[in-house]
């Protein structure tokens, strides 16, 4: 009996530096629309969510500044563009509550993370507050103070 190995995880990629630059309040998973070669170099991983945001206009969601690399076998004759802006799949009552959170002072949507959910890729949208550098000071001498803990736990217990 030949047993499959255990499948790969389904994050493609994650937007590490948007928890570390803002409080996320509340998010909502959005599909989107991809070409093929797109999907091919996902697949690859080759995309980057670094200073990508959301874009909320005219009732769609649009998704700007995420990097998807082309591959090396890209047909020759299409021109790939790495930085296209890309559109969200979301329905109106998303749009609806996404924008009225958004018109508020401070707030703003971005991707956090890009996954697979079955064979469709999905983007987490976060509804998020920017955070002031004492807010990110404090957040780093409390990831610091856990870890130290941990440590002398593991040492008290030995």
């Amino acid at each position: 009996m030949v047993q499959k190995s255990k499948s790969p995880s389904s994050t493609i990629a994650l937007n590490r530096k948007a928890r570390h630059d803002y409080f996320v309040e509340e998010e909502v998973e959005a599909g989107i629309a991809l070409q093929g070669w797109e999907v091919k170099s996902l697949r690859a991983g080759k995309v980057q969510l670094v200073d990508s945001y959301v874009l909320l206009k005219d009732g769609e969601a649009w998704l700007f500044g995420a990097t998807i690399q082309p591959l090396q076998t890209v047909s020759t004759h299409i021109q790939p563009d790495p930085l296209r802006t890309r559109k969200l799949l979301l329905k109106d009552r998303e749009i609806a509550r996404l924008r009225t959170a958004t018109a508020q002072k401070g707030y703003t949507c971005l991707c956090t993370a890009l996954y697979w959910k079955g064979h469709l890729v999905k983007c987490k949208i976060a509804l998020a507050k920017g955070k002031a550098k004492e807010d990110k000071r404090e957040a780093e001498k409390e990831r610091d103070w856990n870890r130290d803990r941990q440590r002398l736990l593991r040492q008290n217990n030995r």
